[in-house]
C-alpha cells in the first residue's frame, strides 16, 4: 500500500497534470489540496486535449473518487464550468464520483476586483497574478475574514457574513483603488444560484478520506504550481498565495503526514517560469524562444507565453530537500532532441563566491551566475520510445545525470505529450 503525493519541482508548470492522470490508475481517491484556477493542468487523451483548472485530473477516469481539498480556493463559477464541459463530453456520468470540502474557502467576486486593480498599480513592481482573485481570497481566509463553502450553502450565514465583509471590501475598491464598489445583491443573488448545484458535491472530505485510508485505498494528492512559487519557501514575494510544497498535501486535505509514503517532484528537462522573479538560467536568446516554440511554453491558465532556460539543479536539490522527494518526474525530454549541445546548471556564484543553496534573499538571488556543465545532445525523435533502453545513448547520459546532480532518483521519463509516450522506471505505488 502507498499514498503519494506529487508536486512541481520548479516554478510549475511541469507537466503535474499527465503525470497524474498515468497514476491515477493506481489510485482510488485524487485529491487536490491547494490552489486555484490559477493553476493549469493539460493532458491530452488519444488526440483529445483537456485542460483542468480545478477539478483533479483523476476525473478522466472511470471509478475513481476525486476530491477538492479543504486547502483549495473555489471560484464557483470556474467549478461548475468544468463540470458542465465535462458531462457534455460523456466524463461525468455520476456526481458522487467529485466532492468538495465543505471548509474550502469561496472566491467571491472582489477578490478578483482587488486583486486585478492592486496589479494594475503596481507597476514595475508586478507579481504577475493572474488576477483570478486567489491571493486575495487567501489573504481573508488567514485574516478571518473568509467565506467558506458550509457558508455559502446557508442564506442566512451567508447574507450575515457577505454584507460585513463587503463593508469594507467596498471601502477598499472605492478609497484605496479608485474601483465602483460591489453590489450585495448582485452576489447574494449569484452565489445563492452556485449554491444549487454545488450542494450536491458538498462533503466532510477530511473524514471520507481517512476512513478510505482505514480501509487500504490508495490515495493520489495532486498540488498545483511548484516548490519555487511556495509562500514560505519560495521566491517570496514573487509567489502563490498557498503551500505547494509537499507538507501542504496535510494541511490542505486533512490528512496525517503518517499517511505519506512517497513524495514525487515533477521536473522538465529545463526549466520555464510565468511572471516576475528571479530566474537565473533563462535563456533570452533564440535557444530560449526555441525551447518556447518547440515545447509549447504558453501558459494553460492565462495563454501568457512562459520564460524558458537551462535545467538548474540547484532548484531541483533544493526541491529534494524542502519536499522530501523520493523520486522525480523528468517531462518534456524529447522538446531537447535537435541540440547538439545542451547546458545544465550546476551551481551558482554571487560576486564571485561559490554559492551553497538557494539564497533567500532576492537581492541576492536575482544577481546569481549560473555556472554550467555542457552535455552533448542527440538529434533522434524520442517521442516513439517506451523503454530506457531505446533512448539514445546521450539522452540517456542527460537523465542519469541530472540524477546524480539532483541527489535523487528519476522514476519516469516524459518522451510526449499523450499517456503512453511515457517510461516508466519505478512505480511508486508499488
Amino acid at each position: 500500500m502507498a499514498n503519494v503525493v506529487v508536486v512541481g519541482a520548479q516554478w510549475g508548470d511541469e507537466g503535474k497534470g499527465k503525470v497524474v492522470d498515468i497514476y491515477t490508475e493506481h489510485a482510488d481517491d485524487i485529491v487536490r489540496y491547494q490552489g486555484g484556477n490559477n493553476a493549469g493542468h493539460t493532458l491530452v487523451v488519444g488526440n483529445e486535449k483537456v485542460v483542468l483548472h480545478l477539478i483533479p485530473s483523476g476525473i478522466l477516469h472511470e471509478g475513481k473518487r476525486c476530491i477538492i481539498g479543504n486547502g483549495v480556493v473555489l471560484d464557483p463559477e470556474v467549478f461548475i464550468g468544468e463540470i458542465t464541459k465535462l458531462k457534455e463530453s460523456g466524463r461525468i456520468k455520476d456526481d458522487s464520483c467529485l466532492l468538495l470540502s465543505e471548509s474550502l474557502h469561496v472566491i467571491m467576486p472582489y477578490h478578483k476586483r482587488i486583486d486585478i486593480a492592486r496589479e494594475s498599480k503596481s507597476g514595475d513592481r508586478k507579481i504577475g497574478t493572474t488576477g483570478r482573485g486567489i491571493g486575495p481570497c487567501y489573504e481573508d481566509k488567514i485574516g478571518r475574514r473568509g467565506i467558506r463553502l458550509m457558508d455559502m450553502l446557508n442564506p442566512e450565514v451567508f447574507a450575515l457574513k457577505l454584507r460585513e465583509f463587503l463593508e469594507e471590501k467596498n471601502f477598499i475598491l472605492e478609497k484605496l483603488l479608485g474601483e465602483p464598489p460591489c453590489s450585495f445583491d448582485a452576489i447574494y443573488d449569484e452565489y445563492q444560484g452556485y449554491a444549487a448545484t454545488l450542494c450536491n458535491f458538498v462533503a466532510d472530505t477530511s473524514l471520507i478520506l481517512s476512513k478510505d485510508l482505514k480501509a487500504g485505498k490508495k490515495a493520489l494528492f495532486e498540488g498545483a504550481q511548484g516548490t519555487l512559487l511556495d509562500v514560505d519557501h519560495g521566491t517570496y514575494p514573487f509567489v502563490t498565495s498557498s503551500s505547494t510544497c509537499a507538507g501542504g498535501a496535510c494541511t490542505g486535505a486533512g490528512v496525517s503526514p503518517r499517511d505519506i509514503h512517497e513524495i514525487i517532484g515533477i521536473s522538465k528537462a529545463y526549466v520555464t517560469r510565468v511572471g516576475s522573479g528571479p530566474f537565473p538560467t533563462e535563456l533570452l536568446d533564440a535557444t530560449g524562444e526555441e525551447l518556447r516554440q518547440t515545447g509549447g511554453e504558453f501558459g494553460a491558465t492565462t495563454g501568457r507565453p512562459r520564460r524558458c532556460g537551462w535545467f538548474d539543479a540547484m532548484v531541483i536539490r533544493y526541491a529534494v530537500r524542502v519536499n522530501g522527494l523520493t523520486g522525480i518526474a523528468l517531462t518534456k525530454l524529447d522538446v531537447l532532441s535537435g541540440f547538439d549541445t545542451i547546458k545544465v546548471c550546476t551551481g551558482y556564484t554571487f560576486e564571485g563566491k561559490t554559492v551553497e543553496d538557494l539564497p533567500a534573499a532576492l537581492e541576492v538571488f536575482g544577481k546569481c551566475q549560473p555556472v554550467y556543465e555542457e552535455l552533448p545532445g542527440w538529434r533522434q525523435d524520442i517521442t516513439a520510445a517506451r523503454s530506457f533502453e531505446e533512448l539514445p545513448a546521450n539522452a540517456r547520459a542527460y537523465v542519469r545525470r541530472l540524477e546524480e546532480l539532483a541527489g535523487c532518483e528519476i522514476v519516469l521519463v516524459s518522451v510526449g505529450p499523450r499517456r503512453d509516450q511515457t517510461i516508466t522506471l519505478r512505480n511508486p505505488f508499488g
